[in-house]
């Protein structure tokens, strides 16, 4: 749908007037610029590589900064460029990661730094193929909503290597603006690759609770989640922005939405991985022993 065409490394030029939207670190560092150009948009990430994307979404051109790898430029536009360019065509795309359970999707929300990867890792080792490990799209069926299958990688961070991954596992090769290291669906790390059933969708808590908690959200907790965790290329068009809240209260309408927080503590992910197993199979209160009680505020 989408054709990038990347093109020889380059200076990043001069662009004369400020972006109308930028992403930054927490720590206040800019990662990308958003401009409007006659043609399109331009994203700007600082010393890494520019994207050039067209009006309607369907063309983008990369330009790695010099010495940026193939690998790199390649890496941003998976991971970055195209879940914003599919916002521009309409789809529902989020800051997510989702693994298979029982034939069904389940997603796990949150930013950056929370464990979704590390989580949908987990249970890619353990026998159950994840969908993507970020860049949720997110499609309306028949019944529901399904989860559609991204780049079949995973990215971790050290500590989540070395407690998770098998030393066998493909590694794919590194990128300059991240110590993350990525790793290739295979025998080790099981991938689905068709849609899924939205069946289960947990947004992650920072983590600083002494049991595991989940609780089921209403449909206006689920909406506010939902558009904070959303991709989106141009904030100001409001047609646009008026579409996709539209379909994110459809989805936010969907019982299936919850807060789950546990410890994160490696020697736990067992316990948790065991948990979500049974919340997303089975609809009733209960009690998990050893990681605390289980709350539903719905009474599913």
């Amino acid at each position: 749908m989408v054709e990038l065409h990347l093109q020889s490394a380059r200076l990043q030029p001069p662009v004369n007037h400020p972006p109308f939207h930028t992403w930054t670190f927490r720590d206040g560092t800019l990662w990308t610029e958003f401009h409007r150009t006659n043609g399109g948009y331009l994203l700007r990430f600082p010393n890494l590589a520019d994207f050039q994307v067209s009006a309607d979404g369907l063309h983008v051109t990369g330009f790695p900064a010099p010495e940026v790898s193939k690998a790199t430029s390649q890496h941003l536009y998976l991971n970055q460029v195209l879940p914003l360019v599919l916002s521009k065509l309409g789809k529902l795309v989020f800051h997510a990661s989702a693994v298979e359970i029982g034939g069904g999707a389940v997603a796990f929300v949150a930013e950056s730094g929370r464990g979704k990867s590390t989580l949908a890792a987990s249970f890619a080792v353990n026998g159950f193929r994840f969908l993507t490990d970020d860049g949720l799209v997110v499609e309306p069926g028949v019944d529901g909503f399904a989860a559609l299958p991204s780049h079949p990688s995973i990215r971790l961070w050290e500590d989540s290597e070395d407690a998770l991954v098998p030393p066998t596992a493909r590694r794919a090769p590194p990128v300059h603006y991240t110590a993350k290291a990525r790793f290739l669906a295979d025998e080790d790390l099981a991938f689905c690759d068709q849609p899924r059933p939205l069946q289960r969708v947990y947004f992650l808590g920072d983590g600083r609770t002494a049991t595991l908690e989940l609780h089921r959200l209403t449909p206006a907790e689920a909406v506010i989640e939902w558009v904070k965790h959303s991709f989106l290329l141009d904030i100001e068009e409001k047609p646009r922005l008026a579409s996709h809240f539209d379909q994110v209260a459809k989805l936010a309408n969907q019982p299936i939405h919850y807060r789950l927080d546990y410890p994160r503590r490696f020697e736990d992910l067992a316990h948790v991985r065991e948990a979500i197993v049974e919340h997303a199979r089975h609809e009733y209160v209960w009690k998990f022993a050893g990681m605390g009680v289980l709350t539903d505020s719905s009474h599913i």
